[in-house]
């Protein structure tokens, strides 16, 4: 019923949106008299700012149309390599123009997996995180589906499909890869690649880089934590799960809505949106086109949501954020027990923020405790100092601060793969952990194993 509501306020409201819309094409109109006086610019920014609240976001687009290497400008275009159900494995191919430099570089460049989380937004919101990884990467991403526009006779989608997913698309891009989990997808990304640990798949990733995720939520629980473990499961499946209505493709599918999701995110900070369309009327007033342009930037990103599956979602609340079976040691694939230990082949690295709200400190970085045979030479872990959830991956200190920590040990490995050897990688990291002038980026030890009496 939620839903249901949620479409018929939508259609109730479209007249008064489109009138707001034409009247403030009057209002802006240079015949109109009104319209340089202070009520003309008032009415104008008001029924932009009801225009703008009350829109219907689609999905944005990437429009990454270049990236720059050595100071030549380099095409940027974009290629779906697997399509299937749920997601598009889509590869941002950089195309050697006739002034490129150094093409040969640009090929051998290290080969990215980033794996988008499926929680409510698309994987546009990693726009500047792919952006960054460009330059000196050859990058792919995880395009999830809107699942109401998944058609009901493809099935469900549910945590081991999501690490059937992942796994296939590692076999796919092949040897020396380097997966970077963003957030959720954290979890089923490490329990992938344990899986084609423990069966000696020969495309296991190079290296695993895992920021801001849910390794194990038990540690510095946030409010986003405590939500999921105080109400039980059947509270989320009678009230937050809703069947998708007509006309949408995906008609009659059980999906967590993305506006449910929205809502619960604009909650935690309505001060904060409440303030910034605050400031959007005003400078709307002043005709402060910079400040408008930039409102609508990240709003138009912010408030483009998906709906999740509802297998997948209950899935996940229930065996990462209630049950923690990953840490615990109960996960399962297919039946089959997902045992980090068996990961001997592929380095780590875990990205934290000092002030994460949604992913508190210490529970990416459980990560080192379940991968006990990962060398120590090949485990690393970088706390970025004043940062929330949204600047661990985005923004200035994604770019100038996380970003190169994690391509020079992407580099490091690369390096250690060709030379056989593990002096390169350690000379490298002591590098990684000096550079930038940070020094708490540090080389995870590798626990001993206590032996029995």
């Amino acid at each position: 019923m939620h839903y249901h509501a949620y479409e018929f306020a939508h259609v109730l409201i479209s007249p008064l949106r489109w009138a707001a819309k034409g009247s403030r094409m009057w209002a802006q109109s240079p015949f109109n008299p009104l319209a340089i006086t202070p009520l003309g610019k008032n009415m104008a920014a008001g029924l932009d700012v009801f225009e703008t609240v009350t829109r219907r976001y689609g999905k944005p687009e990437f429009r990454l149309e270049s990236t720059e290497r050595d100071g030549v400008e380099v095409a940027i275009e974009e290629e779906i390599v697997l399509a299937k159900p749920f997601c598009n494995l889509l590869h941002f191919a950089r195309v050697d123009g006739p002034d490129a430099s150094a093409p040969e570089a640009i090929d051998d460049d290290p080969k990215v997996l980033l794996i988008a989380p499926m929680s409510g937004h698309y994987a546009t919101l990693l726009r500047g995180t792919v952006n960054a990884m460009l330059p000196e990467h050859d990058v792919y991403i995880t395009d999830w589906m809107d699942s109401r526009d998944v058609p009901v006779f493809e099935g469900g989608f549910g945590l081991d499909d999501f690490v059937d997913y992942l796994i296939e698309f590692m076999q796919v891009l092949g040897p020396n890869l380097h997966v970077i989990a963003v957030c959720q997808p954290s979890v089923p990304a490490l329990a992938a690649i344990a899986r084609m640990a423990a069966l000696d798949d020969p495309m296991q990733p190079a290296s695993m880089t895992f920021m801001g995720g849910p390794i194990d939520t038990r540690r510095n629980p946030t409010g986003v934590n405590k939500l999921a473990q105080d109400k039980p499961l059947s509270w989320f499946e009678n009230n937050v799960i809703s069947y998708v209505p007509w006309p949408n493709i995906g008609s009659m599918r059980q999906v967590y809505p993305g506006f449910l999701q929205l809502t619960g995110f604009m909650s935690m900070n309505l001060e904060r949106h409440t303030t910034a369309h605050m400031e959007l009327f005003d400078n709307l007033v002043k005709g402060d086109s910079d400040s408008v342009e930039a409102h609508r930037k990240f709003y138009d990103e912010y408030l483009s949501v998906m709906d999740l599956p509802s297998e997948f979602y209950l899935e996940t609340i229930k065996s990462v954020f209630q049950e923690h079976d990953l840490p615990d040691g109960r996960m399962t694939h297919r039946g089959e027990r997902v045992d980090c230990s068996k990961i001997t082949k592929t380095a780590l690295m875990t990205v934290e923020g000092e002030n994460d709200d949604i992913c508190g400190l210490g529970q990416t970085s459980a990560a080192h405790d379940l991968c006990t045979n990962v060398p120590s030479g090949e485990r690393f872990h970088y706390m970025q100092p004043d940062v929330g959830h949204y600047g661990v991956f985005n923004g200035r200190r994604w770019r100038s601060e996380i970003q190169p920590r994690i391509a020079q040990m992407i580099r490091a490995v690369e390096l250690k793969r060709t030379s056989g050897d593990g002096a390169p990688l350690t000379a490298l990291s002591i590098k990684l952990a000096t550079s930038n002038g940070a020094p708490n980026l540090k080389i995870v030890p590798k626990k001993k194993r206590k032996t029995k009496a």
